[in-house]
């Protein structure tokens, strides 16, 4: 398999970097400067907000008591030591501005500038036909899995184990970024939402977080699928999984094995594709799971 990539701004303007082989990609993504996480804090009261202000980044806050925080109309959820979370999709434009009201009845209004955001451009020849340019009859069922999948991300559950931090998932080289535009078989498709972990057929996959398992399905184009609710709307999904243990309405705890690596759907060869979305009211956005975890910990025992 032969993988092109070139760098795109947000404005998504390429220009080619390289022709490398698929071994040699791993390598250059791990230490790729676009998928490096830029995490910072800012301060302005009554909210701290942590997080990587660009696009894709997935942002932890702080509110005072007796206050209530609104994002995009809809009011975001809140525990009770005041923590919050806000996700900013792959294309965010603008500033984020986040309105506050007051235990008095008062109202403020919050912004924080979000910075720019460069993507890679990634090429992949050898995409089996019918995952490039499905039949009808595929893509009906396509769609009525989409919406199962959308649904599932639907819940607002008060768990918040999630705030005390991500491990990865599994280990292993990382093939794919997020926010990359894939091109499959020289046509080109929607971005990749997802960071891709390879691994052998069968190597464990845990639970990155603690939360509740949502959906758990075979899929047409993302083979044995599932998804875990982290709770304030933040959910992951685990994609082209040779094997599922947990089924939907359990628990899982952080670190625990859900599943194993496999090459189920649309796919050149086995790997862990995890995804990370933020629901709120009607804000859906997928944010990207990279900047949750830290490199260095990527090694296999």
């Amino acid at each position: 398999m032969v993988i092109s990539l070139a760098i795109a701004s947000q404005k998504h303007s390429p220009c080619l970097v390289s022709l490398l082989s698929g071994m040699f990609v791993c390598l250059v993504l791990v230490f790729s400067p676009f998928s490096v996480s830029k995490t910072e804090t800012r301060v302005q009261l009554p909210l701290t907000v942590t997080g990587d202000f660009r696009p894709g980044g997935l942002l932890f806050g702080h509110i005072a008591k007796d206050r209530a925080i609104y994002y995009r109309g809809e009011q975001v959820s809140v525990n009770p030591r005041g923590q919050f979370v806000i996700g900013l999709d792959r294309d965010h434009e603008g500033d984020l501005t986040l309105r506050i009201a007051q235990h008095d009845g008062s109202k403020g209004q919050y912004r924080f500038v979000i910075r720019p955001r460069e993507y890679q451009i990634q090429s992949i020849k050898g995409v089996a036909k019918k995952y490039v340019s499905p039949d009808p009859q595929q893509l009906a069922r396509t769609r009525a899995e989409s919406a199962r999948v959308r649904a599932s991300r639907q819940h607002r559950s008060l768990e918040d184990a999630f705030f005390d931090g991500f491990i990865w998932p599994a280990k292993g080289p990382i093939t794919g970024v997020y926010g990359s535009q894939r091109i499959f078989n020289g046509e080109p498709r929607r971005p990749h939402y997802g960071l891709d972990i390879a691994g052998p057929i069968g190597a464990e996959v845990i639970a990155p977080a603690a939360g509740i398992v949502r959906l758990a399905e075979d899929l047409f184009f993302s083979g044995l699928t599932m998804v875990i609710d982290h709770g304030h709307g933040l959910s992951s999904s685990f994609l082209h999984l040779s094997e599922m243990m947990i089924a939907p309405g359990q628990s899982v705890e952080q670190g625990q094995l859900i599943a194993r690596i496999g090459d189920t759907g649309r796919v050149t060869g086995p790997h862990l594709d995890w995804r990370m979305n933020w629901q709120l009211g009607a804000v859906s956005v997928r944010v990207d799971p990279q900047q949750l975890v830290k490199m260095s910990e990527n090694k296999a025992e």
